[in-house]
């Protein structure tokens, strides 16, 4: 199970093995899918992104091979600004002589 990355299927995991509470942040970006599988009879839920879903369901499929669910996550931000710093503030220009 460890020699497949996520990476090698265009997929980044946000967060594994979490809650629903914490899937349902709205800080995710918008292209965040919430995937439910099952390992040695345990439901988990899996925050992934990736621009199709069919690239999430072979990652899970391959690594898991028991895929229950792939939803839509809650996520508002755009996948464009997601995991962007904000820039610094400029300062102000001083103004000399008065």
């Amino acid at each position: 199970m460890s020699d497949i990355k996520p990476e090698d299927y265009s997929c980044e995991i946000l967060l594994e093995k979490t809650t629903p509470e914490k899937a349902k942040d709205s800080s995710f970006p918008t292209d965040a899918y919430n995937v439910t599988y099952t390992v040695d009879g345990e439901d988990r839920l899996d925050v992934c992104r990736a621009q199709k879903a069919a690239n999430i369901f072979d990652l899970y499929y391959d690594k898991y091979k028991n895929v229950k669910g792939i939803e839509y996550g809650s996520g508002t931000i755009p996948p464009n600004r997601f995991g962007l710093k904000p820039p610094p503030k400029k300062k102000g220009k001083t103004v000399r002589g008065k």
